[in-house]
């Protein structure tokens, strides 16, 4: 039987402080707040992953240039990657890229509270 290449991934995200893990669909969802960060688990005999990336977003469309069938850019800020037991990402790019979308989804909910704190500070003038 293979081992699991989502576990270490699955492993290092529920670490972040705030995190909630879920299930969305058939995978397995990290959130900071109400915002997602890693949507990751089997599909179609494969493994998928997918972050939110803003800076690697560049690197991600030229690996997929080169393999379109393991490396997806969709709709800002999400990506798609596919892997396998036998070739799974390597350590090195999905820390890099798990690192980066908590922040963008912990940034975002610092920006929300921020903007709401705002409008409630002019309410209470």
């Amino acid at each position: 039987m293979s081992k699991d290449p989502t576990h270490e991934i699955r492993l290092k995200a529920s670490q972040y402080a705030g995190v909630d893990e879920g299930t969305a669909c058939t995978q397995s969802s990290f959130k900071f707040g109400k915002n997602a960060f890693l949507f990751i688990g089997q599909q179609g005999g494969r493994y998928k992953a997918m972050f939110k990336l803003d800076a690697s977003r560049g690197e991600v469309e030229k690996l997929a240039a080169k393999n379109p069938d393991d490396f997806q850019v969709g709709s800002s800020p999400w990506v798609t990657v596919r892997f396998s037991a036998d070739d799974p990402l390597p350590a090195r790019r999905w820390k890099k890229w798990l690192d980066e979308s908590y922040r963008i989804a912990a940034g975002s909910v610092k920006t929300v509270v921020k903007k709401t704190t705002k409008k409630a500070a002019r309410k209470h003038k």
